[in-house]
């Protein structure tokens, strides 16, 4: 009778361990490229008129998922920030390109069939400017020396240098997925980062109490399943 039980307990363990293994879900694990577009600008306090700057972005990225509907995703990438003067209707130009490295960690939520999937993308992001380039078509170190241009302008932002080279946000995004083949993925994707840190100082004695980055990202990336 007690090998009976024995072997009744046995049983009921390996069925229960098999349809546990049932429900588990298997992680996976890819990696990619991606590259796209992005449309800056910096939120000056007191405000700076601004049109959106273009600029690119291109990196490399890593997603776990271990749910259903969860994952996480790593990037690092190479990115163009910065912003444009809008002069409305004075003839000039200014524009500053801010280029940084970044590294934002997301979490990844997602949902959809085995060919497409959407998905939500939100977390933080940390960057270090790599480096500062200025193209205008006037001095505008004497920007108010310049005949015709319009003296109401704020115009130290113009010729200030980067105080602070490390930026620190939070990013949100949302997108789409197309698989292509078994281990194979096409994805394109919006975001939205906004700078929680200043780019110039920012103490009562200085111009602005606030310079931080902002960004709407736009990019096309290619996944690829290693487990």
């Amino acid at each position: 009778m007690r090998n009976l039980i024995f072997l009744l307990l046995i049983a009921v363990g390996l069925i229960g361990s098999k349809a546990y293994a049932q429900r588990v879900y298997e992680p996976k694990v890819y990696i990619g490229a991606k590259g796209g577009a992005t449309l800056s600008n910096v939120q000056f306090t007191p405000h700076v008129k601004q049109s959106l700057r273009q600029g690119l972005l291109m990196g490399a990225t890593v997603r776990y998922t271990e749910e259903k509907i969860f994952g996480i995703i790593g990037e690092l990438l190479v990115e163009q920030r910065g912003w444009k003067e809008n002069f409305e209707e004075a003839p000039f130009a200014y524009n500053r390109e801010l280029t940084y490295i970044t590294l934002p960690v997301l979490t990844h939520i997602y949902f959809g069939s085995s060919k497409m999937k959407g998905f939500v993308n939100f977390g933080a992001s940390v960057s270090y400017m790599l480096g500062s380039k200025i193209r205008s078509d006037f001095d505008y170190a004497n920007a108010l020396k310049q005949p015709g241009f319009p003296s109401y302008r704020s115009v130290e932002q113009m010729s200030m240098d980067i105080k602070n080279k490390f930026d620190y946000g939070i990013l949100g995004g949302v997108g789409a997925e197309f698989i292509i083949k078994k281990k194979h993925s096409i994805i394109l994707e919006g975001r939205y980062y906004f700078g929680l840190g200043n780019i110039f100082s920012a103490t009562k004695k200085d111009v602005f109490s606030g310079s931080r980055n902002t960004s709407i990202e736009i990019s096309l990336g290619y996944m690829f399943r290693i487990k």
